[in-house]
């Protein structure tokens, strides 16, 4: 059985109303993805006949209704204008992170043979845009979770870096014994009991939430930062953390500590720069 792509695209659009934003438009990314075409093809191609009864598609339409995430079915995400591999065993990256890729680069030189360690490496991609960023800086990424690692040791690979990126699985810095120059992390900072999106429930809960509170985990990164004399660390963090941090180090001497905002003006994260006595 076979229906023209226009017929086929007012159907899954139908299917989607009521779950997603934009019904109309993710029913058009969904189908693009599965045909494997771009949206030039998509838009030229509307009296083509398709097969409605493929059971992948067919699959893909039933799970997007119940708003499991399109990248989860398509295994693709766009980050930093590059393509990565993603599976339910990783936090989908989200486009304010690419901020924090931002402020890394910001303060350290392209130059610099620095020890860079990642905590909650999730998907790999901040560790892979640093690595292209500073060819000659050393990397050594940890996370708690082994389907989160096998994420990363995928797309490391794919983009050739598996000499320059070592994966470690372990809690935050506890299988990291080399001096580190520059920690950055994109931790959980979700608080255990605040309402999330249906369809943030698909993706891996021990990457979204912090604690009882939602910042426990950038705290004990802060003792680390303290503990293991780090100079610099830049984070991630929630939008309403702000004071939060900045009452948590005020035990703490600092040289310098700046937030930076993403596009909505929403404060993302923050760049410290730690005093060591």
């Amino acid at each position: 059985m076979s229906k023209r792509l226009k017929e086929l695209h007012a159907e899954v659009t139908a299917r989607l109303e009521g779950v997603v934003e934009s019904p109309r438009r993710e029913a058009e990314l969904l189908l693009m993805a599965y045909l494997q075409k771009d949206q030039l093809y998509f838009i030229t191609h509307q009296e083509d006949e398709m097969d409605d009864q493929a059971p992948r598609l067919l699959e893909w339409i039933e799970k997007r209704s119940r708003n499991v995430p399109l990248e989860y079915l398509t295994n693709r995400v766009s980050f930093y204008s590059r393509e990565f591999y993603i599976d339910e065993g990783a936090l989908i990256p989200r486009p304010e992170t690419e901020h924090l890729i931002d402020e890394v680069l910001a303060c350290v030189s392209v130059d610099e043979a620095i020890t860079v360690v990642e905590v909650g490496v999730g998907s790999g991609i901040i560790s892979i845009l640093l690595a292209l960023h500073l060819p000659n800086a050393r990397f050594i990424a940890v996370d708690i979770s082994p389907r989160a690692l096998a994420v990363a040791r995928r797309n490391i690979g794919a983009f050739g870096l598996s000499d320059r990126i070592e994966l470690r699985e372990g809690d935050l810095l506890s299988c990291v014994d080399e001096a580190i120059d520059l920690l950055v992390s994109n931790p959980p900072y979700i608080a255990q009991d605040a309402p999330l999106e249906s369809n943030l429930s698909y993706e891996p809960q021990n990457a979204l939430f912090g604690g009882e509170i939602g910042d426990e985990i950038i705290r004990r990164l802060l003792d680390e930062v303290y503990n293991r004399h780090i100079p610099l660390f830049v984070c991630e963090m929630g939008y309403d953390q702000r004071l939060k941090v900045q009452e948590y180090l005020r035990r703490f001497a600092v040289k310098s500590l700046d937030f930076y905002t993403d596009l909505a003006s929403f404060d993302r994260g923050f760049v410290l720069k730690a005093v060591h006595e």
